[in-house]
């Protein structure tokens, strides 16, 4: 299979990643285009990848991602729509759109994808919400194959796309944070920095992994660490009474106004 990309900033980027450790493309069979800010350039030094500089080469793409920004997404595929196979799979990773947006721009002939995936996608545990025109159930299955190589995907009405972007999308940002500010009280109380990444972590993968697994309501998993009058309710009631669980409900507000 020949894949195809437009736009390889950090999402981008991150799926190409994805995508060659998966297997799911070798190299030579990904067409990545390249633009003004040489981050194609760079990436290709790096992954080898084909680096290609007009859209013609697109035509020997069956699936063709386009990961550019909100504000030029609906410009660029008005570009590339000439250069495209019939049949082509379109897989859009840019907000700012819907699948109908884009599919009165590129035609009925080919077939419109709307994902929205989030940077874990370039070491395979992406969580990808996605919605689908309408297209032979083959063709969909194709366009899943591709996907779920990336991480795990969920099927979701559009119109909650843009919230799913924001929680899958945003809230890395937002862990980050917290594993600096918890790597932040571990170095006050006397360990390493080194030492403190990597225990919060491997603190944080196990303990999605346990919510993943054991299917428990959070607050469940929560109680089965707070004994009572220890050290973990004490930290909770701190979270509670330094507005914790507000701060996080008003980032995902925010973030998705």
């Amino acid at each position: 299979m020949n894949i195809g990309f437009i736009g390889a900033g950090h999402m981008g980027s991150a799926m190409i990643e994805g995508l060659l450790k998966a297997k799911i493309v070798s190299p030579k069979n990904l067409y990545v285009k390249g633009g003004s800010s040489g981050t194609a350039e760079a990436l290709q030094a790096k992954l080898g990848f084909q680096l290609i500089y007009d859209y013609n080469r697109l035509k020997e793409c069956e699936v063709v991602f386009i990961a550019t920004g909100a504000k030029i997404v609906l410009e660029v595929l008005q570009e590339a729509a000439p250069f495209l196979a019939e049949e082509t799979i379109l897989i859009s990773v840019a907000t700012g759109h819907t699948v109908e947006d884009a599919q009165a721009v590129l035609g009925a002939k080919i077939h419109v994808v709307h994902a929205i995936p989030n940077t874990p996608v370039s070491v395979n545990e992406g969580m990808i919400g996605v919605a689908f025109a309408q297209m032979p159930e083959e063709t969909k299955n194709k366009a899943l194959a591709v996907l779920t190589s990336l991480g795990k995907v969920e099927e979701v009405n559009e119109n909650i796309l843009g919230t799913f972007g924001t929680v899958a999308g945003c809230s890395p940002a937002f862990v980050d944070i917290f594993m600096e500010a918890l790597a932040d009280g571990a170095v006050r109380e006397g360990m390493s920095r080194t030492l403190a990444y990597e225990v919060v972590a491997q603190m944080l993968l196990g303990t999605a992994k346990l919510a993943i697994d054991s299917k428990k309501h959070p607050g469940e998993l929560k109680d089965g660490v707070t004994s009572p009058g220890g050290s973990t309710i004490r930290g909770v009631e701190a979270l509670e009474k330094n507005g914790f669980r507000y701060a996080v409900i008003d980032a995902v507000k925010q973030a998705n106004s």
